[in-house]
């Protein structure tokens, strides 16, 4: 029997290499071109989507779920190892070849509105799983990272999330005062204008405060939120210049598909879950219990391990390659790319969902975090 030294001395992180899978996505409108290019089929054009929709989805039931966790005594040799950082920062460039590429195919391209459209969903999903890159990024304390986090947000335009998610939603987070937690009964579709303007004047109103205490006004271009929708404003500016107006309705798309990919996201992470109050009425410390899990293999790797929630919440500054799964989290029945199509339809949804959150709460309705809305309505449905 091999003992608890020999054991940590033998460890070898087997998805090393895999992390650069996560690669592709930046990478597909690339591979669109020469699909359509070689098999003449206009719907390749939406191969972004189909790789996250259809092919990490069908991975994923093959390859199972992955509860390995690292040893305690490698977490911080894992952490320094600068290979995991490359792996996130590469992400950008291709990023943004594939953005600049996506515009000359949108320009020159013989294409009809569903093929630019399609287009749109493929550069979508990279501005999507951008930000996730960006949310990987902006939690760490190296000027380097949180400049590209700005960096990666500028295509969705999504710039005050670098804001927010940090220093709202992190402390407010399965409470029903966070805008990005969703409420048992709440649907995607509610949810979404609720986050995305919630967590606009969530940012906002922190960057003013921020400012104000040391002396600056809220235009300062040291406001984070400022300098960041700058960004995207000199991006897109820029190309329009290059390749002309035509392609301004498309980058509009585009930002909106990758927004509503990342708030689908928010919507699943945390759905109904609550943390409790203290007589004082403060909350409880986040714990495990606050978050929705995943552990499928394919779907962590093409998100940086973005589905290891819990210890994410309990450790923000922790590096995606040493996040722990955590037995007492609630699973997901799927990864993230099904459970999101699932969110955009309510009632498949509330079908999968709610009972796993009614038992992750022994049947107890009134413990869930409920829409106000709904709440006399839930109560007397699921006492």
């Amino acid at each position: 029997m091999v003992g608890d030294g020999a054991a940590v001395a033998q460890w070898r992180d087997r998805k090393r290499y895999l992390w650069l899978c996560g690669l592709a996505v930046p990478l597909s409108p690339f591979v669109a071109w020469a699909l359509v290019e070689y098999l003449h089929l206009g719907l390749f054009w939406a191969f972004g989507a189909l790789l996250i929709a259809v092919i990490v989805p069908l991975v994923d039931r093959f390859t199972g779920v992955d509860k390995a966790n690292p040893p305690d005594e490698l977490v911080r040799e894992l952490e320094e190892d600068r290979y995991y950082r490359w792996c996130t920062y590469l992400y950008l460039p291709l990023q943004y070849a594939g953005l600049v590429f996506a515009c000359w195919v949108w320009t020159v391209a013989p294409m009809g509105w569903p093929e630019r459209f399609a287009m749109a969903a493929t550069v979508g999903v990279v501005g999507g799983v951008g930000i996730n890159a960006a949310h990987e990024l902006g939690h760490k304390r190296t000027d380097l990272e949180r400049r590209l986090a700005k960096i990666a947000l500028a295509q969705s335009g999504y710039g005050h999330f670098f804001v927010e998610h940090n220093h709202g939603h992190h402390l407010r987070v399965a409470t029903p005062e966070d805008a990005a937690t969703a409420r048992f009964g709440e649907s995607y579709w509610k949810f979404l204008p609720r986050s995305v303007f919630g967590g606009l004047r969530s940012g906002w109103r922190y960057e003013r405060d921020r400012l104000a205490r040391r002396g600056l006004p809220w235009w300062s271009p040291r406001n984070n939120v400022l300098n960041a929708w700058a960004l995207t404003v000199a991006l897109y500016a820029g190309l329009i210049a290059v390749f002309g107006w035509s392609v301004a309705p498309w980058l509009i798309v585009q930002a909106v598909l990758a927004v509503m990919f990342l708030e689908a996201a928010n919507y699943l992470e945390h759905y109904g879950l609550l943390r409790e109050q203290r007589p004082d009425g403060t909350y409880v410390r986040v714990a495990p219990r606050h978050s929705w899990n995943s552990d499928h293999s394919c779907s962590n790797l093409f998100l940086y391990h973005l589905q290891r929630h819990s210890d994410h919440h309990a450790n923000p500054l922790r590096r995606y390659q040493t996040l722990r799964t955590m037995e007492e989290a609630p699973q997901l029945p799927a990864g993230y790319a099904v459970m999101i199509l699932l969110s955009f339809v309510p009632s498949l949804w509330r079908k999968v969902m709610d009972p796993r959150l009614l038992d992750h709460y022994d049947g107890d309705v009134s413990r869930a975090n409920l829409d106000p809305a709904r709440r006399e309505e839930l109560i007397a449905r699921h006492s």
